[in-house]
């Protein structure tokens, strides 16, 4: 009859035994469904890139025209905010606006010294153009700048997905919008300094509060329902 009894119980303890090993089993494994941070796969860089801005010039020119002159401006205001060192202004070299290019340059220099550039931070060069075309101005200068990695990378079909995860070029696209629309790349490194306050507006908004006349009680009548 013990031996029965033993042999019943033999199922029991094996089911037992199962229990206690599912208790000890890691259950911190990463879940398929759950997709990669695409901030990880392509994050947002700041580095010191080259920024470069055309200027179209016409045969005939003399002066910077109200467009030509904007060009000139959005570069000195990108300068200012990000940008440092030597800006170098490229002039085309055997083209048929060469001398009206040459002719431009001392408009350029005369309004980047109005904006407060520094003489040695001015500098003037050729380079070679193709001689059938009327090659532009070209301004050249060093700037920190927020972007990311290159897309358009499909490394597997995005068809197979039995691991339930993004493909590689998830999020991309997105990250580059990003980083292209962030005016101060040092935003991304830390809180700006906090600035002084506007003492003459807050003395007029206390001013006008001190003018401001009491408020009237607002009269309530009863109803009778």
């Amino acid at each position: 009859m013990s031996d029965n009894k033993s042999i019943r119980m033999k199922p029991v303890l094996a089911l037992l035994a199962i229990a206690l090993l599912a208790g000890c089993a890691d259950r911190n494994g990463s879940v398929g469904s759950i997709p990669d941070d695409y901030r990880t796969n392509h994050p947002i860089v700041i580095s010191e890139k080259e920024q470069v801005a055309d200027i179209p010039v016409g045969h005939a020119d003399n002066r910077l025209s109200i467009t030509q002159r904007s060009i000139v401006q959005n570069v000195l205001a990108n300068y200012h905010a990000n940008g440092s060192g030597v800006i170098h202004i490229l002039l085309p070299s055997g083209t048929p606006n060469e001398r009206a290019a040459t002719r431009l340059r001392d408009d350029i220099v005369a309004t980047l010294r109005k904006s407060g550039v520094k003489p040695f931070n001015i500098s003037s060069e050729r380079y070679q153009a193709d001689p059938d075309e009327s090659a532009p101005i070209r301004l050249s200068y060093s700037a920190m700048t927020a972007s990311t990695g290159p897309c358009g990378k499909w490394p597997k079909d995005i068809l197979d997905t039995a691991d339930n995860k993004h493909y590689a070029n998830f999020g991309c696209a997105s990250q580059n919008n990003l980083a292209a629309q962030i005016a101060n790349p040092a935003d991304l490194l830390g809180p700006r300094a906090m600035t002084s306050i506007d003492a003459e507006r807050r003395g007029f908004v206390i001013d006008e509060y001190r003018k401001a006349p009491a408020p009237t009680p607002v009269q309530t009548q009863d109803v009778n329902y």
